[in-house]
This record gives structure tokens, sequence and C-alpha cells, in this order.
């Protein structure tokens, strides 16, 4: 870094990613500081420099075997190794500067007197972490599944036996069908849709809920999705369309006159079914001579291919329903949570696959819904898109959410 730079960075003050310390910082301190970057996005500590911005210096003998040895290899876990240097702003006036990236092992925890504790940064302020930050930190980090958590309140008769009998029967062929409710309880706690949590009565996980509940927002408030439309390119008051749909993931099936037939859709079925008026059109000719078929303003299958990404990766430890709102000029379609702990938007686009609900996944796999070899938005969404306008999706990633962008069709395509 050098003295401009440096001096740059002192102007614009301390923020998320930005932090000032005197060097005389006590070590737990400092890695207070260091474990609250880390579990965000990273950033710069600069030591030397008063919390007003003023420029006080760095005098403490042989600060860098300080850092790493002391803060980083004694209170920092798991090790994170971060990137230190010094920068000479006067002869007798330097400014140390510990850089660290995002780490990719979270959460990060400062280990003191027997204790761990993990803070997070919020604005420019390091605080302990709330037990719902927790949550989503350990999730994150790949330490936690929240799809297997514990559904208070549930139990079996919460769960639509005709869907997981035709799962068992007809979608893995399983040879052994439950033959009562005590056995059907058991099996489910096997397969992951039911939990004991404690030894105690079992109760329905988060994944039994959303994929088979029979009203899954009932007991799971952040379960379904909110359909919005607006006419214009920006959300105002006059919605032309603005519901939450309340169903199963997964859609029933019968068999009649020896073939299977979908007798109720599921979430991703109701949901194309409430946006069909809103995303196609009539198309100008007679198909056949006699009717008029569809032409739809978004390619059908990359479609269904990002709405199922959204409901089956989303992060369940947060409240917020999937989102899904069709402007004039675009579609957005918002998935709840950060992208998990090493994943990016370059390397979902080079083909990465990192599941965060492997069970969920898996099962909308078994149905078909899921692209095999999960690659959906290389193989889909992205070439779909180029060749039905040219236009390939925005995929913009926050610490709350993933956001798809499709942008509409100049001209409607079959």
């Amino acid at each position: 870094m050098t003295k401009t730079e440096l001096l740059e960075l002192i102007e614009n003050g301390e923020s998320s990613g930005v932090e000032f310390k005197r060097d005389d910082v006590r070590p737990e301190q400092l890695a207070r500081e260091v474990v609250a970057l880390a579990n965000l996005q990273g950033g710069r500590i600069l030591l030397g420099v008063e919390d007003d911005g003023s420029i006080s210096g760095i005098q403490r003998a042989n600060l860098e075997e300080w850092v790493m040895d002391t803060v980083f290899g004694r209170y920092v876990h798991p090790l994170i190794l971060p990137f230190y240097e010094e920068v000479q702003l006067e002869p007798d006036l330097r400014v140390a500067v510990i850089s660290l990236t995002q780490g990719v092992a979270k959460p990060y925890v400062v280990r003191r007197k027997g204790s761990e504790d993990i803070y997070v940064r919020i604005g420019s302020v390091s605080r302990k972490a709330s037990r719902e930050q927790q949550a989503r930190l350990f999730a994150v980090g790949g330490m936690l599944h929240t799809e297997m958590l514990p559904v208070s309140g549930t139990g079996l008769d919460d769960l639509d036996l005709d869907r997981l009998l035709d799962y068992l029967q007809h979608v893995i062929h399983d040879p052994e069908i439950p033959a009562d409710h005590e056995a059907w309880r058991r099996r489910l706690c096997g397969m992951g849709f039911m939990t004991e949590p404690n030894g105690g009565r079992p109760v329905c996980t988060v994944a039994g809920v959303v994929l088979f509940g029979y009203r899954p927002r009932r007991v799971l408030r952040q379960a379904g999705v909110r359909w919005m439309v607006f006419n214009g390119d920006d959300m105002d008051y006059a919605a032309g369309d603005d519901v939450v749909l309340d169903h199963p993931l997964v859609g029933l099936w019968r068999l009649r006159r020896g073939s299977r037939q979908l007798d109720a859709g599921g979430l991703m079925e109701q949901l194309l079914d409430r946006m069909r008026p809103f995303v196609s059109v009539d198309a100008s000719e007679l198909s056949n001579g006699m009717r008029r078929d569809r032409r739809w303003l978004y390619p059908l299958e990359a479609l269904r291919e990002a709405l199922v990404n959204a409901f089956a990766h989303r992060d369940w430890t947060r409240i917020e329903d999937v989102e899904v709102v069709r402007y004039a000029n675009r579609l957005e379609i918002k998935s709840p949570g950060a992208l998990p702990n090493s994943m990016t938007v370059e390397k979902m686009l080079a083909g990465q696959r990192s599941a965060r609900n492997p069970l969920i996944v898996e099962v909308l796999r078994d149905y078909g819904y899921v692209e095999a070899r999960g690659m959906g938005i290389r193989t889909k969404i992205v070439p779909l898109l180029k060749r039905y306008n040219g236009v390939p999706p925005d995929l913009e990633p926050t610490e709350d959410y993933l956001l798809v962008r499709m942008y509409r069709a100049r001209s409607v395509c079959q």
C-alpha cells in the first residue's frame, strides 16, 4: 500500500471494512475486530490511527511478531492468515496495515479464558453476534444444515402422507412401505423429514415441512413465495398482482388408468400458473389453424431453473419469503441468504456446485425439478437467456440475498 492510498483510506473514515486502532490495543480487543471482519467480507485494520482519524503511529517493538503470534496465533480461531505491512508516512511516523480476506471457515471466534465469542461487523462497530446471526454464520460455513432443524409444535399430521406415499412407491421405489403411524414416524426420522430432539417426541424438520407439509407457512413462516407484478420499471403502490403462495415444494401424483398423473401441483406449479398471464402472451398466429399458443417472454426452462434454485438453496435461518417480482422490462427472483461460504458468482458461472440444503436438493432431483448435474446456471439459465434475447441474467449477491434478474425478450419467441 502506498502512502497516498493509506491517507485516502484514513480520510474516508471507519466503515464496515475499515477499523482504526492504537498500537497499544489489548490482544483480545484486536482479535475481536479481526473476527468481526473475517465473519463479514474481510477488510483492513489500521494500527497507529485514532478513532477520529488522527495518526499517532506505531511504537510497539516487534509489532508484526506480536500481531501474528499473539493475536492471530492465540486468540483467533480457526486459523486465518492476514497480510501485514507497514507504511512510512514520515521519518518517525509509521502505520501498520492488517488486511483480511473474507473467511472461508466461518464462524471465526475469539478464544479467551476457556470461552469462544463470535463477533460480527455492524457498520463501523464490532459486536457479539446474536443467536440468529450465529446460526447464519454456522450455516454459511457449512457447519449447520438448517434444513434438518426441528420445527416446534409439528408432528406427523402436518405432513401429507399421500405425497410421501407416492414418493416412496413411485419416485424412489422403496420396497417397504410403512404400515402405521409409528412406522411412518420411524421411517421419516430415518429419512430426515422428522427428528427426535433430545430423544423426545418426533417433530418435523424444515425439509419435511417445506417438501411435504400440508400448509408449510402455518408452521414455518418463511416457507412459500411472494409474487408481485408492477406495470412500470419500479415498485409502486399499484401492484397488478400481489399474493403469498403456500404449498409444499413437490406435487401430488396419483395413478389413473395405469399412468401416474399430477393431481395437485406443488409450489413451483402453483407459482407458474399464477405467473402465466403476466409473463406470456397469445401468439399472433393460430397454431394448426385452430388455436393461439401462449408464447413466453422468458425462456420457460430457464425460468423454472431459476425459481427452483431460489427455493432449493435459500437460507432457512432467515424469515423472509422467496420473492418473485415482474416489472415491465424484467423479472427478479430473490432468494434469502448470502451465498454459501466459498461460493461466488464467478464460481457458479464456471460450474461449481455447493448445495446449502442437500436433502431438499436431492428430493427435488428425484422428482426432476433440479437439473441432474446441478449446473443449471451455467448450462440452462445463462445460455438460454442469451439465445432468447441476447442479454445474460444479472446475478447480484449480497449478505442478505441472491438476486437473479432476467430481462424481457425484445421479440416474443417460441
